[in-house]
């Protein structure tokens, strides 16, 4: 299969519209899967400090450069600056331990996870808590980390830097009072929250928005999310002889947004990537309208309960 088409982002550089979500692949399942992804045609691969597994995704990559698959330059690669690292002392040494785990001299897209920052206590704690159990957060301003995360663009670590679940409020925020305008705000956008208020708006900011969790968290047993298991849904798949989580892919691609659907099993990488050869009708799409309830998978619940100044979904977009 050849590469996924792509988009020019507000600097210039071009990102690939489909990419491989890599949360929870760990070990050697993590590097098989990206190998797997390279040698089939993906070439966006996302990560995150938080993930674990740069090292992994690190040495795929450069297996495949190495085995001349790839070039450096073919791929996308995008990381997180997790939430322990906001204050900005932090942000250059724990991007430039990013990339030692990669074994790599750049970093493509470099991403605030979340508006919020944790307590730092030390590398290893990525999960602050306090003996009840309760997240320990920080009040450090995402300006400043924002800020700080800009002088990586300039002296060369990184080329392109962006956000995660930020809402409209703060990505403005950001716009009006940073020097680099982020290229993407990473979010979960899915048929049951198409984030279609948010797509606009970074639009109209000349911001892409980027969708993980794109196929909710699929469930059989449980036929949940019920677009991926809905008759309507189905008989749409069997139509263009794909799948319905081919469907739901292609009609967030159709949206305008960049889904990044996670998977370490070879098939369902292969199935995901193989949505270029067809388009939803207007009657389609709207089918798929219909399951937007605005329910998230991730409501970041440990950070919701604490009123934290910067808890981005209080507003509705």
């Amino acid at each position: 299969m050849k590469p996924a088409p792509t988009v020019k982002l507000n600097n210039g550089y071009e990102m690939p519209i489909l990419g491989l979500g890599t949360y929870n692949s760990k070990n050697n399942e993590g590097e098989l899967a990206v190998k797997h992804a390279i040698d089939i045609g993906y070439r966006h691969i996302d990560t995150a400090y938080f993930y674990q597994n740069e090292a992994e995704v690190g040495k795929a990559i450069r297996d495949k450069i190495a085995e001349g698959v790839v070039k450096r330059e073919d791929i996308f690669l995008v990381t997180k600056l997790w939430n322990i690292h906001h204050d900005p002392k932090h942000v250059e040494v724990a991007c430039r331990k990013q990339l030692c785990n990669f074994g790599l001299d750049y970093i493509d897209l470099y991403l605030m996870h979340m508006p919020v920052g944790y307590k730092y206590i030390d590398e290893e704690t990525l999960m602050p808590k306090d003996e009840n159990g309760v997240l320990q957060l920080s009040d450090v301003d995402y300006l400043d980390t924002y800020k700080a995360m800009e002088q990586l663009v300039k002296i060369g670590l990184v080329r392109s830097i962006g956000v995660s679940n930020f809402n409209s409020e703060q990505l403005l925020r950001v716009i009006n009072n940073c020097e680099i305008k982020p290229v993407t705000n990473q979010v979960e956008c899915s048929p049951a929250i198409n984030q279609k208020k948010l797509a606009a708006f970074c639009k109209q900011h000349g911001v892409t928005l980027t969708a993980y969790t794109p196929l909710g968290k699929p469930n059989p047993d449980e036929q949940k999310p019920e677009f991926l298991y809905a008759p309507k849904v189905k008989a749409i798949a069997e139509k263009y002889n794909k799948t319905p989580p081919q469907i739901v892919l292609r009609y967030l691609v159709e949206l305008g947004v960049l889904p990044i659907p996670k998977s370490s099993n070879a098939g369902r990488i292969t199935e995901n990537f193989n949505i270029f050869d067809f388009e939803l009708t207007e009657e389609e799409k709207s089918v798929l309208d219909g399951y937007n309830t605005g329910e998230r998978m991730v409501p970041l619940n440990l950070i919701k309960g604490q009123n934290h100044k910067y808890y981005p979904f209080a507003i509705e977009f």
